[in-house]
């Protein structure tokens, strides 16, 4: 017998839903269906966080527990309602992009097995200039989500004193994005340097809660992603789900709600009824458009008085100006004749250990390498309960939780800096909590070169 599917007539599209009963949720059991169905009752929120943009395609081809892909490159059979446009990489490529416009381009896309949305910052009608400044809270390991809550409210505030309306969201992992939209007059790069100048006025207001430091050794409190604002990086959209246990769901709120809202309050469940009582929160955001001229010339102020660019992610260009891309620690280190530190012992049984072949003069121990970061979390709180006199002993910002990319995936690593606990008393490095393979079996990304995923693409919280 062959697979059921089910035809949906959606904005004047028939539109199929292959395999509509497999389970995407495996804890909550919701199916393929009833994402579709989900994204179907919030759609003219779902649609206006996506609309005219070009989209990255994650694909989790088997359901919020699986591996994902991503897929830059539209798929060749697909309906000829389904619009695209040709969006041009730093490595030197092109692909043609989804862009989707209404309910039935979204369930499409959906139907690929998107759990959720990610749109770039831009129009189809005008790729090289942002219409959205993106500002990504990204709490490190050990900061409460009170705090970050906090942060939100002072980058309001911060945005309003230099002209920008803040429009509030939960990340629906365990951060929360704040947008404001302006004018598509300045370039990627011109709205990253004022997304930085933004991130370093917030920090400078409360230092003791929110950083703009790049390097997670500097890390203390909420950081402020400003590189979430360089060209070919996309963040969930409003109303996406994520992919978590409880199919959370990337909230938009209203200012009001900010201070009480909790994360595990907007899931695939609830969101659809708050939608139909209250709307939409950020209905009026195209009326809000704002200039990025004052912050400008605060990056200009910056400058003046001696600050240097900040760090760009790994994987782009070298830019104009750039200090070297390495840690402050080792920075340091390198001024000095000797060839100071050590390369940390490997887990046994693995050939490389918590920094690779790099010497290092922190004392560094490797915890877990999973495929999912929940996993990876797992693992952490597993060594956890073994050395709880060691735990008591660490900052927030000695837990390092690393995103890692591998061709068309992201895998996870946890690493611990022991700086802070007494020579004496600092634990071997054992066996791996979590030991995946990220280039092994049937998950090795380098399979991807079998499938077309176009550029590979990092999506954050």
């Amino acid at each position: 017998m062959p697979p059921r599917k089910e035809v949906l007539e959606v904005a004047g599209h028939e539109v199929t839903v292959t395999n509509p009963d497999k389970v995407f949720f495996a804890t909550t059991g919701h199916t393929k269906l009833d994402l579709v169905r989900y994204y179907l009752a919030v759609a003219d929120g779902a649609v206006r966080g996506v609309d005219g943009r070009p989209m990255a395609l994650k694909r989790f081809v088997n359901g919020a527990d699986g591996e994902f892909f991503f897929q830059k490159r539209a798929p060749a059979s697909r309906p000829d309602w389904i619009e695209t446009v040709e969006l041009r990489f730093p490595s030197g490529r092109s692909a043609e992009e989804v862009v989707v416009r209404d309910a039935a381009a979204l369930v499409w896309v959906v139907n690929l097995g998107c759990i959720d949305l990610n749109p770039h910052p831009i129009q189809a009608g005008d790729i090289d200039h942002p219409d959205e400044l993106r500002v990504d809270l990204d709490p490190v390991p050990g900061v409460d989500w009170p705090q970050i809550r906090r942060v939100a409210l002072l980058v309001r505030d911060v945005l309003e004193q230099f002209g920008l309306v803040g429009w509030p969201k939960t990340s629906g992992s365990r951060g929360f994005h704040v947008y404001a939209r302006i004018e598509p007059r300045w370039t990627f790069t011109e709205v990253r340097r004022a997304a930085v100048a933004l991130a370093r006025e917030v920090e400078r207001q409360a230092p003791d809660i929110a950083t703009s430091r790049w390097w997670k050794e500097e890390r203390q409190g909420v950081f402020i992603d400003y590189n979430q604002n360089a060209k070919d990086r996309t963040v969930a959209s409003a109303y996406s789900v994520r992919p978590t246990a409880d199919a959370r769901v990337s909230a938009p709120l209203r200012w009001e709600e900010v201070p009480d809202c909790e994360l595990e309050a907007f899931t695939i469940d609830t969101v659809p009824a708050r939608f139909a009582e209250i709307g939409d929160p950020w209905e009026a955001m195209d009326q809000a458009v704002g200039s990025l001229e004052a912050l400008l010339d605060l990056a200009d102020q910056h400058e003046a008085v001696g600050f240097e660019d900040a760090p760009w992610p790994p994987h782009f260009m070298k830019q104009a100006g750039e200090l070297p891309r390495v840690q402050p620690s080792k920075r340091r280190m390198a001024g000095s004749r000797a060839r100071e530190g050590i390369v940390p012992p490997p887990a046994p049984g693995k050939a490389t250990g918590p920094t690779g072949r790099r010497r290092s003069t922190m004392p560094l121990i490797e915890i877990a390498r999973a495929a999912t970061q929940a996993e990876a979390m797992e693992g952490l709180e597993r060594w956890k309960a073994r050395h709880q006199e060691t735990w008591d002993k660490l900052a927030p910002h000695d837990v390092l939780v690393d995103s890692m990319r591998g061709r068309s995936t992201t895998w996870y690593r946890i690493r611990l800096n022991l700086q802070n606990v007494p020579e004496e008393e600092r634990p071997v490095q054992e066996p791996l909590e979590i030991d995946y393979d990220p280039w092994a079996g049937a998950g090795d990304p380098r399979a991807a070169a079998r499938r077309p995923t176009g550029d590979a693409e990092r999506t954050v919280d």
